[in-house]
């Protein structure tokens, strides 16, 4: 079992920076590739970004490519999901997430992810 909790939400203004992190613990999500997911209300969990285990590779979302920042430190079992120039349309409940199959290509669907935080709330005010 690998457990996830997300930190950092909050509610900030548009064009401002939050920083989410999501601790893990139980057993080890180093060797893991970890994604943040979004979902807003009355809408599907929406992928935002995939790390992979030793971050060699990212890969965004367009949507928030330029802006998001995604980083982990293993040794600290923490991915951290920098968010800056935020938009009001970035407002939702941030999950951070274990992908199942290590190099899946389908690592966009969430059905690909077997651990999952509680999520974080992000509100980005106009």
């Amino acid at each position: 079992q690998v457990q996830l909790v997300e930190s950092g939400g909050g509610l900030v203004q548009a064009g401002g920076s939050l920083r989410l992190s999501c601790a893990a613990s139980g057993r080890t999500s180093s060797n893991r590739s970890m994604g943040w997911f979004r979902q807003a209300p009355g809408k599907e969990r929406e992928f935002v970004v995939l790390i992979s285990w030793n971050a060699v590779t990212t890969v965004y979302a367009d949507s928030v490519k330029g802006r998001f920042t995604v980083s982990r430190d293993n040794a600290k079992n923490t991915v951290y999901l920098q968010m800056n120039s935020l938009k009001p349309e970035d407002t939702a409940v941030y999950y951070c997430a274990a992908l199942r199959i290590q190099g899946s290509s389908n690592y966009y669907d969430p059905r690909t992810y077997d651990y999952w935080g509680q999520g974080t709330q992000v509100t980005v005010s106009s």
